[in-house]
């Protein structure tokens, strides 16, 4: 063997340790945002069990405003299934979505809710509808956060995967898509710099 089959070789040998580096990287990256995504699924579970303890709170107090309780339940049970659809599947960009409209559809009926909540005092001073109340607001920051986990991780993924060399390789180890970032309803809401008067 010649020195220039040598070389030749070791070339060889190097390009396949830097596709199978590749390879191992996009495999990794895409790991880490389906397992980001598996934490919004358990922050989401536990916010979605925690609504029909606050609206069974609630029913002795507004047994008039039936309707608003069952809008809350079907929001919740709407969410639910499009988590289960989102988490079947975390870089559906069609899952992501439905899970999306239906998290601004339970933000909607959680935001009548309070409205209704606020107009009785003593539904307010009610102690598990206080503690019920402010686990919910600590897991929707938990959410929030873990959202944010998971859009990074995306990022990530997607910004290598679309990077050269990657990107010439992407598609044949199975990474043809791009990975969907979540975005809730709240996000146009939150671009808006809050108002304060005196």
């Amino acid at each position: 063997m010649g020195m220039g089959s040598l070389i030749f070789l070791v070339i060889i040998v190097a390009l396949v340790f830097y596709v199978v580096a590749i390879y191992n990287r996009l495999v990794t990256l895409k790991n880490r945002y389906q397992n980001s995504f598996s934490q919004i699924d358990v922050q989401l579970k536990r916010r979605y069990d925690l609504i029909p303890n606050l609206v069974e709170t609630a029913k002795a107090y507004l047994e008039h405003e039936r309707g608003t309780l069952e809008a809350v339940i079907a929001a919740r049970n709407e969410a639910m299934a499009g988590l289960k659809a989102a988490a079947a599947d975390p870089g559906s960009a069609q899952a992501l979505s439905q899970l999306a409209r239906a998290e601004g559809g339970l933000q909607g009926a959680l935001g009548k809710l309070s409205i209704v909540v606020e107009a009785y005092p003593d539904l307010k001073a009610d102690t598990n509808m206080r503690q019920l109340s402010e686990e919910l607001t600590s897991t929707e920051n938990r959410v929030a956060f873990s959202r944010q986990a998971f859009n990074d991780a995306v990022t990530e993924y997607n910004s290598y995967k679309q990077t050269f060399p990657p990107v010439l390789l992407a598609g044949t180890f199975g990474h043809v898509q791009d990975a969907t970032l979540l975005e809730f309803a709240d996000r146009e809401q939150l671009q808006v710099a809050p108002k304060v008067s005196f």
